[in-house]
């Protein structure tokens, strides 16, 4: 799917622009969602969450999903995003994080739809808020290569090219001097081995020389929860790429699944 410039309606060959939609983010432990206004990327009412049924299966994730939708009056037609902690392969699951094992090899719209009688967009949660970064956050107007790496239980990646997400790019799973990338250099890994900012800047320094290597990106965003203290990490790295903390979030995700949402019914 192709970025829209920010500001202005998602509009598709058959002349059809939307100016809202409804994200929704479902994580391990809270399903969220909110409308969002595409020309500013903010909420147009309050965000909703209720919590993640437990075991996360398709059925449970499903139900709670129409209860957090028939929360709000969403006319039919309304674009709805969904953003799922799973490699997302044209809306099947191919892994699972934090839901139940038994989402490997679904097809998640069809299994919301079956539930809520509305047609969804399902979107790797990484991809997501990466791309709403990309439209109304840090990365808002830049050019070219664009990296968004989120570190929290591990490390989530997004990539934009010229405004063109590449879906899945699941970089936090690199293979770094013989390791998994996140089990090393992840905020987990920063709290479970009590590495003070330096020690853990030293694993992102080489964790991000790594990905700037491959990828020649011409800026990198940093989110996840610990991106609030940037200010103790950041500095320490050094990197010929500009690094800048993320704007949006923890309403990123929500916001980079309703812009990819109607981006995607427009183009339909």
């Amino acid at each position: 799917m192709s970025a829209r410039a920010p500001g202005r309606a998602a509009t598709g060959h058959a002349g059809r622009a939307y100016t809202r939609a409804f994200g929704i983010d479902i994580g391990g432990s809270g399903i969220k969602g909110a409308p969002v206004d595409l020309t500013t990327g903010e909420f147009t009412a309050d965000r909703l969450r209720i919590p993640t049924p437990q075991p996360a299966t398709p059925e449970a994730v499903a139900t709670t999903v129409a209860e957090l939708l028939g929360s709000f009056d969403l006319p039919m037609g309304t674009p709805i995003g969904l953003t799922f902690p799973a490699v997302i392969q044209h809306g099947v699951a191919r892994t699972a994080a934090n839901v139940d094992d038994s989402w490997i090899g679904t097809d998640v719209p069809a299994v919301i739809r079956e539930t809520t009688d509305r047609t969804v967009l399902a979107v790797n949660d990484a991809d997501a808020a990466g791309y709403a970064e990309t439209l109304y956050g840090a990365a808002k107007d830049v050019p070219g290569t664009v990296l968004v790496v989120t570190l929290g239980t591990g490390i989530g990646s997004c990539l934009v090219v010229d405004g063109t997400l590449v879906p899945n790019t699941e970089l936090g799973h690199l293979e770094i001097d013989g390791e998994d990338a996140e089990r090393r250099a992840s905020d987990a890994a920063r709290e479970r081995e009590d590495l003070d900012w330096e020690a853990w800047a030293a694993r992102l320094q080489r964790y991000f020389r790594v990905v700037e290597d491959l990828l020649w990106p011409d800026l990198i965003v940093v989110g996840g929860g610990v991106s609030k203290k940037h200010e103790k990490f950041l500095p320490r790295l050094d990197l010929r790429t500009p690094v800048v903390p993320a704007a949006l979030r923890n309403a990123a995700g929500i916001v980079g699944a309703a812009a990819l949402a109607a981006r995607g019914a427009a183009l339909d």
